[in-house]
């Protein structure tokens, strides 16, 4: 048995549909279970329907609702069906307009509808091609707690629903919308953005699956951005670790999250191109392969702010580390880079909702300063601690670029760096120039 997972771009249209349906039918005899994110760019459109509506904008909210009605009228063809969901959708938005006010969990009930739609649409298109298929609701499996908007999958729970419904519906191919599940009590929630990947993972973890397959626009995990180098290598094989530090690090094919549940039950995953399915792909699995390349792949995360904090309190001083990383937890803010040195701390975030009260908290002690509009740059390879002259040729590379952190050590996966966002293009070239001239043809293409 396998999960595949079918991203916006790849379910976006009737015509896309179709294609999917004619990768799915090439790989009945694997017993698939299809798992589908919302068509398109429906979850922003939904999100910024229910803004507009919690800010007065109440013609503009119902403007926003029909187009994104007839939009999967349209690709569909289920008029009612649509139209049963978008009549309890807009209840839910007119509600929002009358309190003005959108909570977590409205956010949830508003966001959820772009994969309750999608799977009954695939579902029934996969029928128009020849497929026996059968729906089911995510929220009926996937047992969640109550952080809406990031819910957290209770295990035991979900793996027990999955193992005692799916089972008997491999005659038939079963589609499941991803990112969303309900808590025990059956309330709606989400598992973040991204969270599609998520629910793959979970689902192909949760049947021992043979392979959980994340079918998206690229031929799978490349040596860079190809909107920064256009001519990237796709790497046909690394590790869920090394995976893990690219998503991480804004590498978008695969939602960080994604190789936890594989992980843990050793399942592989494989990144596919739907409009190029003919493919192999990237496939991630445990260990990692030997490799002549230091690197594997460059990621690059963008929007991420630089914390400044120096106190003479902190030479020689025990606890002051604990203080700051409290004032982070109590934000719940992630700081993905840290910097010390005798009298100062400098660390990044890249969610600065809580920037304010978090620097009104540190100047209580310390004085703090920010610089904005930065990037992190970070090199992933197995075992990048034990190759010797790395930062040598990092720093080579970059000569021409002002680095502002660097960070080695911390991993043994990854070296990461921080240049102005300016900077970015040109560093990223200027590294994939150095470490992949040549190329090791059991790993990369």
């Amino acid at each position: 048995m396998i999960v595949m997972k079918f991203g916006g771009t790849s379910v976006e249209s009737a015509e896309a549909i179709a294609r999917c349906a004619g990768i799915v039918r090439a790989r009945l005899d694997r017993k698939p279970v299809v798992v589908v994110s919302a068509m398109g760019k429906t979850t922003n459109g939904l999100l910024a329907i229910a803004h507009a509506a919690v800010s007065g904008a109440r013609g503009e909210a119902a403007r926003l609702l029909h187009e994104l009605k007839e939009y999967h009228r349209r690709e569909s063809g289920m008029d009612r069906t649509v139209d049963e969901h978008f009549g309890e959708l807009t209840d839910l938005v007119n509600g929002l307009a009358v309190l003005g006010e959108l909570t977590p969990r409205a956010t949830d009930a508003i966001a959820s509808f772009g994969e309750r739609l999608s799977s009954l649409i695939v579902a029934r298109l996969f029928q128009d091609h020849g497929l026996r298929t059968v729906p089911v609701d995510s929220r009926s499996l996937i047992v969640t707690d109550h952080r809406f908007t990031q819910a957290a999958p209770d295990f035991a729970a979900t793996y027990a629903n999955l193992r005692r419904v799916i089972p008997d519906l491999l005659d038939r191919v079963p589609v499941m919308g991803g990112f969303i599940g309900a808590t025990r009590g059956g309330i709606t929630t989400t598992l973040g953005r991204g969270g599609s990947d998520f629910t793959a993972a979970i689902v192909g973890a949760g049947l021992d699956a043979g392979e959980i397959q994340i079918w998206t626009d690229v031929d799978g995990m490349l040596t860079a951005d190809p909107t920064l180098i256009p001519d990237a290598h796709r790497l046909k094989r690394c590790s869920f670790a090394e995976a893990a530090e690219l998503a991480y690090f804004g590498a978008k094919v695969l939602h960080p999250a994604t190789v936890i549940p594989a992980i843990e039950r050793d399942v592989p995953v494989r990144i596919l191109n739907s409009r190029r399915p003919e493919n192999e792909g990237t496939l991630i699995v445990r260990e990692p392969m030997s490799c002549w390349n230091a690197i594997k792949s460059i990621a690059c995360k963008r929007n991420i702010t630089v914390v400044n904090i120096v106190s003479s309190r902190m030479l020689m001083a025990h606890g002051f580390l604990r203080g700051i990383f409290e004032i982070f937890d109590r934000f719940e803010t992630p700081v993905d880079m840290l910097a010390t040195s005798e009298v100062s701390v400098s660390l990044t975030i890249d969610n600065t909702h809580s920037l304010e009260p978090i620097l009104a908290a540190i100047r209580e002690f310390a004085e703090v300063s920010v610089e904005r509009d930065q990037a992190i740059v970070c090199l992933v390879g197995e075992d990048l601690r034990n190759r010797p002259g790395l930062a040598a040729r990092i720093f080579r590379a970059l000569e021409s670029i002002n680095i502002r952190m660097i960070s080695q050590g911390a991993s043994l996966l990854n070296v990461s760096v921080v240049v102005a966002s300016g900077d970015l293009k040109r560093a990223v070239e200027l590294l994939h120039g150095e470490f992949f001239r040549e190329l090791d043809p059991a790993v990369f293409e």
